[in-house]
Parts: structure tokens; C-alpha cells; sequence
């Protein structure tokens, strides 16, 4: 299980003024960790736009509690190769290896010299680090997963660079790309393998867009030997509560991913009332 973590976690540290005029700072208790136990919680993405939200401090605290409990990170660090590492995870003997990145903010970028987490640009195309950081990781790696928090909030469907930067990656030797940011989730792709340009979320959001429904998100479940295709879980997010999406809400969700996938060139198969099947279209 791998999850993009959001927050800090910690009890120390004050809202940053590394950003003016920012609207929103998360942290979670030390408590949180024990949540993540029980969930079976493995791995977790760091790269993102809360890491710093209360400075150098609590980023440090959440990945000493996180390393404590037994779960690795990717993403964030002191200085920039601890950032870009990947995260490496034993896995049903395999070794499965996680890279995140964050196109945002600028000013959570980790430095030589200073903590933060790794921040790429990739309207262009991927920056050359990312690509030898995956290609590292394929070497010593039986697969490996690139996980970008990219792209704005609430959009609806993935950018022309966003598509195109998920091809640079497989190609560089990414298994399985899968993006998170936008609050709402998009369409897979498939060019080398599988991309979840969006999971959307998985725990509540702090404000819901009665239309775009981010309060309807998905699981991904990958078997990457024992079955080529990717498996959806449909989501239904309450106040602090997820549960399994039904009735209208898992047919809002259906409809969603039949018109988003068809745009991106896969296909869905509802096998159950919130489980949905995603394969290329087969020539």
C-alpha cells in the first residue's frame, strides 16, 4: 500500500512564511502513524505541497516517526540526493522501488544545504535527474513506480505535457506512473504500462465542488505479473470517514472513468458495483 501523505507529521514546529499569503496548513499528529500501521500503509510520497508547511522541524519529525514505524519515504529529505532517492520496499520478494517528485511550490524545493522535497518541472519533458534517478532504480528494482504530485487543483482531465511526460517515464523504465494533486480524479493511460494521471483523494477534503466531486476518489490495485490490467476501486469520502462508493455514487464514478479513459485510449470494464477494470484498447 502507498499513499501520498499530504501533511507533516509532528508536534512541533509554526505555519511557514517560506510562501505569503498561503491559506492552508496541515499536520497531523505523531497518532497518525499508527493510522497508517493499521491501514497496511508500506510507503508514502512526500513530494508535495504540506511537506513544509511547518518548516524544517516537522518535515524532520515525520520521517524520523515514519522510519520508526516502519514505513519508508520517497520524495523529501535533507538536501537534494536524500529528496530524489527512491524509496525501495520488499514486496511479495520482489523489490519494488518508489520515486516522487512535486511540480509545486518552488519554495518547498530541497536544497544542498537545507530540507525540502524534490521539485521538477516537466511542462518541457523531464529533467534529466528524473529520468537517470528511474533508470537507476530499474537496475536494482523488479519494479518501479513514479509517483508526481502534478498539475493544478480541481482539474478535470490530465494536460497535453502531463501526457506526454508520462511516456518520457515509462519509457525511462517506469512501470507504473500514478499522479495525485488535482483533487479529482482522472483517467488512466497506457504507453509502456499503466498511468493513473490522478487518484484524486482517499481521505475527506476540507471543501467539496458539488459538480467536479472531489469526494469520489479511487483505488488502484496493480498486479503487474498476475494480471497486465489495473483494477479501480471506487470511493466514497465522508468527514474523516472513506467508504466504498454505491448506488448513484459509484455510477457518477463509472461514468466518469468510461469517458475519461476513452479520451486516453483504455478501456473500463465494471465488474462489480465500484469496481472497474482499465486495459489499453486492443488494436
Amino acid at each position: 500500500m502507498v499513499c501520498n501523505l499530504e501533511c507533516c507529521i509532528s508536534s512541533r514546529g509554526q505555519p511557514t512564511t517560506l510562501i505569503e499569503r498561503k491559506s492552508f496548513f496541515f499536520r497531523g499528529p505523531p497518532a497518525a502513524v499508527d493510522a497508517m500501521q493499521t491501514m497496511n500503509i508500506r510507503c508514502v510520497g512526500l513530494a508535495n505541497n504540506h511537506a513544509l508547511d511547518f518548516g524544517d522541524e516537522a518535515l524532520q519529525d515525520t520521517l524520523e516517526l515514519l522510519q520508526t514505524g516502519g514505513i519508508s519515504t520517497a520524495g523529501a529529505g535533507f538536501g537534494l540526493d536524500a529528496a530524489r532517492e527512491a524509496a525501495v520496499v520488499a514486496a511479495a520478494g520482489l523489490r519494488v522501488g518508489l520515486i516522487a517528485v512535486t511540480d509545486h511550490p518552488v519554495e518547498y524545493a530541497a536544497g544542498s544545504e537545507h530540507w525540502g522535497v524534490a521539485h521538477v518541472t516537466m511542462r518541457e519533458e523531464p529533467p534529466g535527474w528524473l529520468l537517470e534517478q528511474i533508470a537507476a532504480a530499474r537496475q536494482r528494482c523488479d519494479l518501479v513506480i513514479v509517483f508526481p504530485h502534478w498539475g493544478p487543483n480541481m482539474s478535470t482531465c490530465p494536460a497535453s505535457w502531463q501526457q506526454r511526460a508520462a511516456a518520457s517515464l515509462h519509457a525511462a523504465g517506469a512501470d507504473l506512473v500514478a499522479g495525485h494533486s488535482a483533487h479529482v480524479f482522472h483517467g488512466v493511460g497506457w504507453d509502456g504500462g499503466p498511468t493513473v494521471f490522478d487518484l484524486g483523494d482517499v481521505l475527506d477534503d476540507y471543501m467539496i465542488d458539488p459538480e467536479l466531486r472531489n469526494d469520489l476518489g479511487v483505488l488502484a490495485i496493480w498486479r503487474p505479473y498476475a494480471d497486465p490490467r489495473l483494477e479501480l476501486v471506487g470511493l466514497r469520502l465522508d468527514y474523516c470517514y472513506t467508504r466504498l462508493a454505491d448506488g448513484l455514487d459509484a455510477d457518477w464514478i463509472a461514468a466518469r472513468l468510461e469517458r475519461s479513459c476513452r479520451e486516453l485510449g483504455t478501456t473500463v470494464t465494471r465488474s462489480a458495483e465500484h469496481r472497474f477494470t482499465i486495459e489499453p484498447v486492443r488494436e
